[in-house]
């Protein structure tokens, strides 16, 4: 019972809780004055039992009975003063902190842009662009002037200039000298930094020149072309004949006889070893593995994707590096979202966008609790700094100032004293700008950063007002810490701790647990280099002692046997169906290739059932003193608190 329960508890404390509306919401029951909603009793009640959620009167009443021995139980906590224990308040504080901070990252930030890739890689792009490259850490000048000459080349293209060949003359992307700026089919993710060209690759209108779109390389011109549905990845294996140095006809001759081959009945896999002129694949029967788009050639993978079943192969077909046959092994497409899900969002928390999204989260934040900066605060401040705030020596002054730095939605401050202490911890941040930044911009970073932590502590604090699911949750956590620790001091403690109780209630149960039919058993075990011994050694040990048997073949050189003594019951060991049930029978003998024995048992002394002691059913005999303890324990509570149950509201609920 005591396991069932504390079960219950964890499920209950780990689940995420929808949010209850508190309109229309009637209270089902209360302990004492507290009150317990309808929504509440449902959303435990379905997650809990999950597919057997039938709301039949039995099943509810069977769940209504243990959530309120449970909330019966946070009760008694609660009058224990329990969640005044620091320990306790620290552990719950320490799980809001980071509950809140990744819940309000996953619903601001996270799940917001996996499902957005999700629904990009549902599809391939087919895309242009014109690159006028920017450094990231450009000067506003030279970003303005590259700015300016991506417009200007936007102007040329709008008054009917060639994308193509202004791509060759001006594009930063090599490639374009060779492909007129034209990429083809892409999908996402973008490579890192490119997040606001994937974005628009995805959402523009086909055929249309947009831009300038500002990534990490520069600013980009980008037409979209077309769209398809995801081509996901191919599991194939190839034979190549190569061009390079060879006569065209020749060549053709013989992948055209290699394919009549496999089309008469030939193994694709030998032909690949015997014949292909792939190094790299050949002696694997061509296989290449998994592939995704734009990973070879155009041709390559048109020939590939095009193959609509399992052990298909192509026609021959020509690369740049000869002639192809290629056999579609498997195909991977776009899998479910709860799949895809783990991989998008490992790789998106490496990605710029993840940051990119959290500071367009505190920028919303910001207008909405209505920030107010006092930055001659900071100025005044940083005009007292010398060259040392720059170095490991510098200290925060002794006495903090409690001049007001910026405020949040009119009850939160942040004072200069609280920066200085955060720059002083700030130490390596400090002695690494010292190298490329002065004072003054370096407290400005700093600041920032400052700014930046208060925003999101501000936000974390608003959550209970927020998102009635996160005030769910940290009120079932809550409960569950009080109500572990309730049954822990009242139960689990005192069950393993009270030797008189334990005594008395072994007593009540004295016949509950019983020894078998036993043996007492020698097992002796022969090392196989001595099997041919067995016989003999096997016809001593039958008439002779453990210590007989010892003495006589286990020499200080050289040890033949290893002998332990056991009690074992007669209806769980195999070895005894095997053997007569007698004093001085001998099992058959089991090797053993792991230890490199022989394994044989003897019977010395038969024991019959009885009782077993205290000492030997404990573990047993304690967990079932806990559950009498726990019985009891609510037992005493439904006589000490009033649970009040509004019939009419639980009726409602039977389906």
């Amino acid at each position: 019972m005591a396991k069932r329960f504390f079960h219950f508890l964890l499920v209950l404390a780990i689940l995420p809780v929808a949010s209850w509306a508190q309109q229309d919401d009637p209270v089902l029951f209360t302990v004492e004055k507290t009150p317990v909603q309808k929504s509440e009793f449902v959303y435990i009640y379905s997650k809990t039992n999950g597919k057997d959620a039938d709301f039949s009167r039995k099943s509810l009443e069977e769940y209504l009975d243990l959530y309120i021995k449970f909330k019966l139980k946070v009760q008694k906590a609660r009058e224990m003063k329990l969640d005044t224990i620091p320990q306790l308040k620290n552990e719950l504080a320490g799980y809001r902190r980071q509950l809140a901070d990744s819940y309000l990252l996953d619903k601001e930030v996270t799940e917001k842009l996996i499902q957005e890739a999700y629904d990009h890689i549902q599809q391939d792009v087919d895309i242009s662009h014109i690159l006028i490259a920017v450094k990231e850490d450009a000067s506003p000048a030279d970003t303005l002037a590259s700015y300016q000459k991506a417009m200007e080349i936007k102007k040329q293209l709008a008054g009917g200039g060639d994308f193509a060949e202004l791509a060759k003359e001006v594009s930063a992307d090599k490639s374009a000298a060779n492909n007129g700026g034209h990429i083809g089919f892409v999908t996402a993710l973008f490579p890192n930094g490119f997040y606001e060209l994937e974005k628009a690759a995805y959402s523009l209108p086909l055929n249309k020149l947009a831009g300038p779109i500002r990534t990490s390389a520069g600013y980009h011109l980008l037409i979209v072309h077309g769209r398809r549905p995801a081509r996901g990845e191919m599991e194939a294996a190839h034979i190549l004949l190569r061009t390079q140095d060879k006569d065209p006809a020749m060549v053709k001759k013989r992948i055209d006889s290699i394919y009549l081959a496999l089309q008469s009945g030939a193994d694709f896999e030998t032909l690949a070893k015997q014949l292909s002129e792939d190094g790299n694949t050949a002696s694997n029967g061509g296989y290449i593995g998994f592939f995704g788009i734009n990973k070879f050639s155009r041709s390559f993978e048109d020939a590939a994707f095009a193959l609509q079943t399992d052990g298909a192969y192509s026609q021959p077909f020509q690369t740049n590096v000869g002639w192809h046959i290629v056999k579609r092994i498997s195909h991977r497409g776009i899998q479910p979202y709860n799949i895809e899900r783990s991989r998008l969002e490992g790789q998106i928390k490496r990605d710029l966008r993840f940051e990119e999204a959290r500071q367009a989260m505190i920028e919303r934040i910001k207008k909405e609790a209505n920030l107010k900066e006092y930055p001659k605060v900071l100025d005044d401040y940083a005009a007292t700094l010398t060259d040392t705030f720059l170095t490991f020596r510098w200290k925060a002054p002794e006495k903090p100032s409690d001049a007001v730095l910026f405020e949040l939605g009119g009850d939160y401050k942040a004072t200069l004293g609280e920066l200085t202490d955060y720059m002083e911890r700030s130490s390596r941040q400090r002695i690494r700008m010292g190298r490329e930044a002065d004072i003054k911009a370096a407290v400005q970073e700093l600041y920032a950063a400052f700014l930046d932590e208060n925003i999101m502590k501000y936000e974390e604090k608003q959550l209970e007002k927020k998102y009635p699911d996160f005030k769910s949750l940290m009120r079932e956590y809550e409960e569950g810490i009080l109500l572990f620790e309730a049954t822990k001091m009242l139960v689990w403690d005192k069950a393993a701790q009270d030797s008189s109780g334990l005594a008395e209630f072994f007593k009540l149960i004295e016949g509950k647990y019983r020894w078998e039919e036993r043996a007492v058993t020698s097992i002796y075990r022969m090392q196989d280099k001595f099997r041919d011994q067995l016989e003999e050694v096997r016809g001593f040990v039958a008439t002779h002692t453990p210590e007989e048997v010892l003495a006589k073949y286990n020499t200080e050189e050289v040890p033949m046997l290893r002998h332990e003594s056991k009690n074992l019951e007669r209806s769980i060991y195999p070895e005894f169906r095997s053997m007569e049930w007698k004093v001085g029978a001998l099992s058959q003998t089991e090797p053993d290739p792991r230890g490199r024995s022989l394994k044989f048992i003897k019977i010395e002394e038969i024991l019959q059932p009885r009782n077993k002691t205290l000492d030997e059913a404990r573990g047993y005999a304690v967990a079932d003193y806990q559950d009498y303890l726990e019985t009891k324990w609510v037992e005493a509570l439904r006589k000490e608190y009033t649970v009040k149950v509004n019939q009419k509201v639980f009726d409602s609920l039977v389906r």
